[in-house]
């Protein structure tokens, strides 16, 4: 009788610490509902290299990001052309959380500039290359403030595309990395998913960089810091090591 209390006992610990485990599971399970928040919000805050020098700038604390970077941000999804400055700190707000407590520039910035007729701020044009910035998320973690994406960059060239007059006509894509290196070619008229298998087949040729999100009690998140991978980091501290010991 004893020895089968002591299984029974011994069955239930099991059974609890699986039922315990599931649970967990479950809980830092991402589903597809989430993953499309965090692309969504991810590609609101992703800028252009040739505008912001780093479409997403490395940061230990959002109001630590470079300013050029902030306000492009802010001016990226403003509603209107222009704007009063309570629009654009509301809209900053809306972007970066509570967290964010950088205040904008009142003589305003390069391409968000204060005209004095209307009394608001008018955003200005951009000019923009034949490259596209890309990114794709390669892995999402849940974590106790929200989650921890990582993400892969890469360029998308459109120069062949210059000129091109008939829609019809078949041109090369090519496929970068931040570097500019040339990892692959496409063409136009694959399909839009193309240069995500690309990437995906060459992960290792292209920046890989850690987005840490924080989630509020309503359900929106926010940018909190932006890292190198390190396993990245790493690797090209060794090849730079390589370089200058071996010339």
């Amino acid at each position: 009788m004893k020895k089968l209390l002591a299984i029974i006992c011994i069955l239930l610990v099991i059974f609890i610490g699986m039922y315990i485990n599931k649970n967990k599971s479950t809980q830092n399970m991402v589903t597809a509902t989430e993953v499309e928040n965090v692309q969504e919000y991810i590609s609101k805050i992703y800028m252009w290299k040739e505008v912001t020098e780093e479409a997403l700038p490395k940061f230990d604390n959002i109001n630590d990001a470079p300013d050029v970077w902030t306000w492009e941000v802010v001016k990226k999804n403003l509603d209107n052309y222009e704007a009063t400055y309570e629009e654009i700190e509301q809209k900053a707000i809306q972007l970066f959380g509570k967290q964010f407590t950088k205040q904008f520039p009142e003589e305003g910035t390069e391409y968000i500039q204060y005209n004095d007729e209307l009394g608001k701020y008018l955003t200005s044009g951009i000019g923009l290359d034949a490259l596209d910035d890309c990114f794709l998320i390669k892995n999402i973690k849940k974590t106790k403030s929200g989650y921890e994406v990582e993400i892969v960059e890469y360029l998308e060239d459109y120069e062949n595309s210059f000129g091109v007059e008939d829609e019809s006509e078949i041109y090369e894509i090519y496929i970068k990395n931040l570097n500019q290196d040339t990892i692959a070619t496409m063409k136009n008229n694959e399909a839009e998913n193309k240069s995500v298998e690309i990437v995906k087949e060459n992960l290792d040729k292209f920046t890989t960089k850690t987005v840490n999100l924080v989630k509020d009690s309503d359900g929106n998140i926010y940018v909190q810091s932006v890292k190198w991978d390190r396993f990245k980091l790493s690797h090209l501290f060794v090849e730079i090591l390589i370089l200058v010991f071996t010339k």
